[in-house]
C-alpha cells in the first residue's frame, strides 16, 4: 500500500496527535497511582499514630492503678486450690 503526498499530509499530523493523547493518558495513570500511594501512606501514618496513642493511654491507665493490680494478684495467690472430694470420682460410667 503506497501513500500519496496528500494522504501523508493528513496522516502524519494525526499520528502526532495520537501520540500526545497516549502520553497524556499514561501520565494521568502515573499521577493517579502516585495519589493513591500518597493517601495510603497518610492512612498508614494515621493508624500508626492512633495505635501509639492508645498504647500510651493504656499504659498510663495501668500505671495509675498499681494497687488494683497488686490487689488482684494477692487475691489470686490467696485463693485456696479446690480439693478433690474424698469419695466422689471424676469419671462417669455411661455404659448401661
Amino acid at each position: 500500500m503506497s501513500l500519496k503526498g496528500v494522504e501523508l499530509q493528513i496522516a502524519i499530523p494525526k499520528t502526532f496527535d495520537a501520540g500526545k493523547q497516549q502520553d497524556q493518558a499514561q501520565q494521568q495513570v502515573h499521577a493517579g497511582q502516585a495519589f493513591a500511594n500518597e493517601s495510603l501512606n497518610k492512612q498508614l501514618q494515621k493508624n500508626h499514630t492512633l495505635l501509639l496513642a492508645s498504647e500510651e493511654l493504656h499504659n498510663d491507665l495501668r500505671h495509675d492503678h498499681p494497687q488494683d493490680e497488686e490487689k488482684d494478684r494477692k487475691e489470686q495467690e490467696n485463693e485456696e486450690p479446690q480439693s478433690k472430694h474424698p469419695y466422689k470420682g471424676n469419671l462417669f460410667d455411661f455404659s448401661g
